[in-house]
């Protein structure tokens, strides 16, 4: 995914309120701009760091600019735009880096299914049949090692119960976790942050969904998904 033009450098002076932020470029200047993730950030940042944002070059949105990559407290990068997460996935998957999802005719996105009105990111289709395809982005990291959720995510667990049914009924069920995190070197459940996703997970897991796990390696002009990570399963390894 390149970035045209590419981000802009500026100093993370504060998140706040959920979607916004604070940064200060290197002349000065100081302006608030639109933080697009929806979980906690938790290790994500650092007050003082140096964070990349875009531009839309929208003058009429009320925050054009839009945080991207952040710095991390132990010097790492985060990708903290989850709106990027599908797009990188979907192109990772059509250039055929995803070996895992290779050989399908044809992708379709945010399609309807499920008994709990849901919508399925990626649904893969080909003469071996269907690949529902479910995206989650990972940027909570403890060492080399990543996790999911970073708060609380009742629709991620809802997620994994609509893949468990169609993992039962003979369908293929995938859920990819995009690494977008320098330092994360595996995946795994957050246990502690949430006991039923991690529950939901293992009763999926079991009952035949695939976890697939691959980072991103990130600058100012390019984020781009490579390289396939390891889940881990906690206590149940």
């Amino acid at each position: 995914m390149k970035f045209s033009p590419e981000l802009q450098k500026a100093t993370l002076l504060r998140r706040y309120k959920r979607f916004l932020a604070d940064v200060e470029t290197a002349d000065g200047e100081k302006f608030t701009i639109h933080c697009p993730n929806t979980g906690s950030m938790k290790n994500c940042w650092i007050e003082g760091g140096a964070c990349w944002y875009s531009d839309s070059g929208n003058p009429k949105r009320k925050y054009r600019h839009t945080l991207e990559i952040c710095t991390t407290p132990d010097g790492s990068l985060a990708g903290v735009n989850t709106g990027r997460a599908n797009a990188l996935v979907e192109e990772a998957i059509n250039s055929g880096v995803v070996s895992e999802l290779q050989g399908y005719e044809s992708l379709r996105r945010e399609v309807r299914y499920g008994e709990e009105n849901s919508r399925i990111d990626f649904l893969l289709s080909g003469d071996a049949g269907d690949c529902y395809v479910e995206v989650k982005n990972v940027t909570l990291a403890d060492g080399a090692r990543g996790y999911f959720p970073d708060a609380v995510s009742a629709r991620g667990a809802k997620h994994l119960r609509e893949l468990q049914k169609l993992a039962e009924s003979g369908v293929r069920a995938v859920l990819f976790y995009c690494v977008q995190h320098s330092s994360i070197d595996s995946v795994e459940a957050a246990r502690e942050i949430d006991p039923a996703y991690a529950k939901a997970l293992d009763s999926a897991i079991s009952a035949g969904v695939q976890v697939l796990a691959y980072r991103a390696r990130m600058s100012a002009d390019e984020i781009v998904l490579g390289e396939a990570l390891p889940f881990r399963r906690g206590n149940l390894e």
